[in-house]
């Protein structure tokens, strides 16, 4: 099993529309390596959701329900889309303050590459960061 977190602004997608949608497709990707990461996401992979810009949290647990496809909202066939699931909610959204302030989290992609919005993580970030939100 891979783990990997997603950047979402909450106004365009939220986790709350995550939940109250029950699945979604993960689209409008437009950067090489977030797509490339797309394309290495399996059956059943776990997901961090991350509401960038507002809140600037991890808020919620998803899962990988579809591998990768072409996405829908592309017109020239070089982006791709995945479907993925909520799997459960933080009970305390964990902050970007917060991650920065952990050590075992100081090497995250998310400190790394900000601007990136589909990135890979490991099982001790993707763990530490559930411990922290529980």
């Amino acid at each position: 099993m891979n783990y990997w977190l997603v950047k979402s602004e909450p106004f365009k997608y939220s986790w709350a529309n995550l939940i109250a949608d029950g699945r979604t497709f993960w689209d409008g990707v437009r950067n090489f390596q977030a797509r490339n990461y797309l394309k290495s996401m399996k059956m059943g992979d776990k997901v961090l959701f991350y509401h960038s810009n507002e809140g600037l949290c991890v808020v919620g647990v998803a899962k990988i329900v579809k591998e990768h496809y072409p996405d829908p909202t592309d017109t020239e066939g070089k982006w791709v889309a995945v479907d993925i699931e909520p799997d459960f909610t933080l009970n305390n959204p964990v902050t970007l303050a917060q991650i920065k302030q952990t050590p075992e989290l100081a090497n995250i992609p998310l400190l790394k590459q900000m601007r990136l919005s589909v990135m890979p993580i490991t099982q001790e970030e993707f763990d530490c960061i559930v411990a922290m939100g529980k």
